[in-house]
């Protein structure tokens, strides 16, 4: 038996997601070209940006979804500190309106 603080288990990845509303419902097509290039970013095990299809019964307010998936918070921080990241961020902003995150640990199975 180890002495000392028992190990916390890591995570299996770490789910990221981010969810937007534009100012103007035109330029929701400008907002996913606009965060298209995060899909090219090294750090994610996957990433997706897509708009949402709005079939939920309580409320469809969100227009864009950016879904991630990160191996660690280290590969989470270097995504956000991309250069990709920085611009898209600068392109989308004037656009949205609402900008909601959330990440959240995936345990291992």
């Amino acid at each position: 038996m180890r002495l000392g603080s028992p190990s916390v288990p890591r995570p299996a990845m770490i789910r990221h997601i981010v969810l937007f509303t534009a100012k103007d419902k035109g330029d929701i097509d400008k907002i996913i070209d606009g965060l298209s290039p995060l899909t090219t970013i090294p750090h994610a095990r996957r990433l997706e940006v897509a708009r949402n299809r709005k079939t939920d019964q309580l409320g469809n307010d969100i227009d864009v979804v950016v879904y991630g998936e990160f191996d660690s918070e280290v590969e989470l921080a270097a995504y956000k500190a991309h250069d990709l990241y920085q611009a898209s961020t600068k392109r989308v902003q004037p656009l949205r309106d609402m900008r909601f995150a959330a990440d959240y640990d995936v345990p291992a199975e």
